[in-house]
């Protein structure tokens, strides 16, 4: 009781110390907003509040003094960070310690030469015409063996499921397999919860709160204690850390001669020289946030968009459609062709990125193009959710789900836009390496499922007027699931 005291004490200590130093020199409206959580009362995000705040800004981009972050949603600047001036805009040891727990030195925390090597390892696996291939296959066999079969039988029984943990367990598979060679069979007819799965969800969401809390000394104290949110991310992560071992393990005990799995030819690509199992475990880990929860993530909100716009569905279902009505066998060809169906995913992704924001640290005093002036060791946020908002971007009907903007030509080819005006894969030196993957990961899927079934969102996440509640995390998941009603499309 004594210990127990004394950290609640040190904990108001803390707090009172952010008050000190923090509340008498910031009184704007936005600070005030973000300390008190008064923005909550006009906005159902907080990332509405800051698409709100940087659609009135002339610059599109806003200080938030109390947490020491400069956030924009001006192309310019994000082409600045992430292209012209990289190198004066690293991840940073603020936002590495933030993650450091959890990531590691993944590629995702790291920055300098660790992250070029690893950088440079990943782009030759993913950019393998081999690891494609066999990436492809496993799609395509849980997508008929797994998620098809179990939407069928819900289907069959009336029943409402919680899509958003369907695709979370099919992306977990999926990742699994792709990644490490393994089944974790989390898709079974009996739906079997994983411990990584679980663990892995209670360390993304802690280590977003991190980010959130108005300072640093706030977690670092409850670490310190290990007390409250700290000490259950520390109970995570280590369980996190013994189920990659195991994989690990597994994965030597398998042998990597001739496996195409991404940890196998990591391991393989080092010769004789003997990987060190941390190494092996942050990649690990990079893999399952990279691979699980933002194909899981787009895929929630796409089907939540196509049950409130079933015009769209139908086009998608039409375009899928071979000739006289047969329907052709899903090929990684086949999906290329599909220019709608992309828009429709890219369209998606510009109102409800999976990641709706990254933050960068200016090692050096600079000057954004629009004329902002970012000091040394501040931290900078370009907010692609914010992004996906703005008229200036976008134009008027920038709230209007219309994947024909993607579209030109008679043909309706897609044209993709600027990745400094849509940032959803990044951009610059650090793009997504995984994004090919990625698009025909939820192409195969949506494909699929647009064409056997109708999917309608039922409950107040169905109401075309509601707006979705994110749950704080590395990745956007809609609180509370995805509830929806599955029928068999009436042409089938």
């Amino acid at each position: 009781m004594a210990f127990s005291a004394f950290s609640l004490c040190l904990v108001a200590l803390a707090v009172v110390l952010l008050l000190v130093r923090r509340w008498p020199w910031c009184s704007c409206h936005v600070c005030r907003a973000y300390l008190t959580g008064s923005w909550s009362k006009d906005f159902t995000n907080l990332g509405d509040w800051y698409a709100h705040l940087l659609r009135e800004s002339p610059t599109g981009t806003v200080h938030v003094h109390v947490l020491g972050c400069t956030v924009t949603a001006n192309p310019a600047n994000v082409e600045y960070m992430l292209k012209t001036n990289f190198d004066n805009f690293p991840k940073g040891k603020t936002f590495a310690a933030l993650l450091g727990d959890l990531l590691g030195g993944g590629i995702f925390n790291v920055d300098g030469d660790a992250w070029r090597h690893q950088r440079k390892m990943a782009s030759l696996e993913l950019g393998s015409v081999a690891v494609r291939s066999y990436a492809f296959k496993i799609i395509a066999q849980e997508v008929e063996s797994r998620l098809m079969p179990l939407l069928a039988g819900a289907a069959d029984a009336g029943e409402v499921v919680d899509l958003q943990d369907v695709f979370r367990r099919f992306a977990f598979d999926t990742i699994c397999k792709i990644s490490f060679g393994l089944d974790p069979g989390c898709l079974e007819k009996e739906m079997p919860m994983s411990k990584l799965a679980d663990a892995f969800d209670t360390a993304t969401r802690l280590c977003a709160m991190r980010g959130a809390a108005a300072s640093p000394l706030l977690w670092k104290m409850k670490r310190l204690l290990n007390v409250g949110s700290e000490r259950e991310l520390r109970n995570a992560i280590k369980l996190v850390d013994e189920l990659a071992a195991a994989m690990i393990r597994e994965r030597r005990k398998l042998g990597v001669a001739n496996s195409h799995d991404l940890l196998s030819r990591f391991m393989a690509s080092a010769g004789d020289v003997d990987v060190d199992d941390k190494y092996l475990r942050d990649i690990v880990v990079s893999f399952l946030l990279a691979g699980r929860d933002t194909v899981s993530s787009a895929l929630t909100t796409l089907f939540m968009l196509l049950s409130k716009n079933p015009a769209v569905a139908a086009a998608m279902r039409a375009e899928t459609a071979g000739d006289e009505g047969s329907t052709p066998v899903i090929t990684y060809e086949h999906l290329k062709g599909l220019h709608y169906t992309h828009a429709v995913l890219y369209e998606n992704m510009r109102m409800f990125p999976p990641v709706q924001f990254d933050s960068k640290f200016c090692a050096a005093a600079d000057v954004l193009p629009d004329g902002t002036y970012v000091s040394g060791g501040a931290r900078v946020m370009y907010h692609p959710y914010a992004m996906g908002r703005m008229p200036s971007i976008w134009g008027a009907d920038h709230g209007v789900f219309r994947p024909e903007r993607w579209l030109t030509g008679a043909g309706g080819t897609f044209v993709p836009e600027s990745l400094y005006r849509y940032p959803v894969f990044q951009a610059g030196l650090r793009v997504c390496l995984g994004k090919e993957l990625a698009i025909t990961e939820m192409k195969a899927v949506a494909v699929a499922v647009v064409r056997a079934f109708d999917v309608e969102v039922v409950g107040e996440s169905g109401s075309a007027a509601c707006a979705p509640k994110f749950v704080s995390g590395l990745t956007a998941s809609v609180s509370g699931g995805l509830p929806v009603r599955i029928r068999r499309a009436r042409n089938n």
